[in-house]
């Protein structure tokens, strides 16, 4: 049996921690405000998990952060208080492991928040042994960060030291018995930084499940400057859904988040300017282009694009139809909180100027689910978990 094979079928719920439970009041949801979504909150929402049928859960980052989604590290050792406790975090794994559901949590190895003390000392201290943990073009104030966000400083993962503090990270939340991780903007280190941390990994906890994700949708060419991955002008010039961008990772990482079946689908089902046998001669290829063990997990949406559910004007059937193709393929599915239960948005985040993201990450509609189509949901998950 293959290391990843509870993965392979799997379905993956995927949860932004700050909207999903454990929050009193969804005032102020589409402020970049803590909402107070906990890891307690999804403990006592296991049962609704596991009544659902998914087999693995994927948590966003609960790291010390200065930002409710908790892509902003200011800690990679610590959990947020926003967020709730180290033992919080084991009782969720504990809890997990004892209903026989995996845990993946979100890493983030590129970069972190200007908070983060390493980042304030190296700015204010041109001595500091921290100003080697970033890439300072004209010190203090001129520096790489994630693509143009400059709330988020890019670590230099290049060198020893810094590098061996994110690695260590990752072993230290294994160790505390993840089972895997999702891996942040897999394209903005470099492939031989993933190289030594796969192996490292590997070496120490075997059966941990590596997947990245490697996306390029609306990345300017100056904004190339800071990504590592390979011949990335060429990638970037052949458009975000290249298979060649997630072909870089066969033989380092286990998988990629498949960023080409999610369009493929959306071509398919909302823009409708392919036909079905057209959609499967392509889905063909696409699988063909990598080996049989490679996950490539399917979604129709995530955290940072609109609902699929919104993308096809509301209209469920469509979701429907999209989710039946989702979970008849070959691969892991994921679902985004939510979309079981009809969750929605009222306008496009590429719309919103600034913070337009909160519209997908609007809070788990507790109080007002679509009973019909989690019951659509639940009969469809346990279609594909009895292949």
């Amino acid at each position: 049996m293959s290391q990843n094979d509870w993965m392979k079928q799997g379905v993956i719920y995927h949860i932004l921690i700050d909207r999903f439970a454990g929050f009193h009041s969804i005032k102020n949801w589409d402020q970049p405000v803590f909402l107070g979504g906990t890891i307690k909150g999804i403990i006592e929402k296991l049962p609704y998990l596991l009544d659902l049928g998914i087999t693995a859960l994927w948590i966003s980052p609960f790291y010390k952060t200065s930002a409710y989604h908790g892509y902003h590290i200011t800690d990679f050792y610590q959990v947020d208080p926003h967020f709730g406790t180290l033992e919080d975090i084991k009782e969720l794994i504990r809890e997990s492991h004892k209903n026989n559901l995996h845990i993946i949590a979100d890493f983030v190895p590129n970069h972190c928040s200007k908070e983060h003390p390493f980042f304030k000392e190296a700015q204010h201290d041109k001595n500091s042994i921290y100003k080697d943990w970033f890439s300072f073009i004209d010190w203090p104030d001129h520096y790489l960060c994630f693509l143009s966000v400059r709330d988020i400083p890019k670590l230099n993962l290049n060198n020893p030291p810094t590098r061996d503090h994110i690695v260590n990270a990752a072993k230290y939340w294994l160790s505390i018995g993840f089972d895997g991780f999702r891996l942040d903007h897999v394209i903005g280190p470099s492939q031989e930084f993933w190289e030594h941390f796969t192996s490292e990994i590997k070496n120490l906890y075997p059966n941990t499940v590596l997947i990245g994700e490697a996306w390029m949708m609306g990345i300017k060419r100056h904004e190339l400057r800071t990504l590592q991955v390979r011949h990335k002008y060429l990638k970037w010039l052949s458009g975000e859904s290249s298979e060649n961008l997630l072909r870089e990772y066969i033989g380092t990482l286990d998988g990629l988040l498949d960023f080409n079946v999610q369009e493929l689908i959306k071509r398919f089902i909302i823009k409708k300017n392919i036909s079905e046998n057209t959609f499967r001669k392509q889905l063909n290829t696409h699988y063909a282009q990598f080996p049989e063990h490679f996950l490539l997990p399917a979604f129709l949406d995530n955290h940072d694009m609109d609902r699929f559910l919104f993308q096809c004007g509301n209209d469920k059937e469509k979701l429907k139809a999209a989710a039946v193709v989702q979970f008849s393929l070959p691969q892991p599915a994921i679902i985004y909180y939510g979309t079981e239960t009809g969750m929605t948005q009222t306008t496009s985040q590429w719309t919103i100027p600034a913070n337009g993201d909160l519209q997908t990450r609007q809070p788990m509609n507790w109080d007002s689910p679509d009973q019909n189509l989690y019951l659509f949901y639940k009969k469809e998950i346990q279609k594909k978990n009895k292949k």
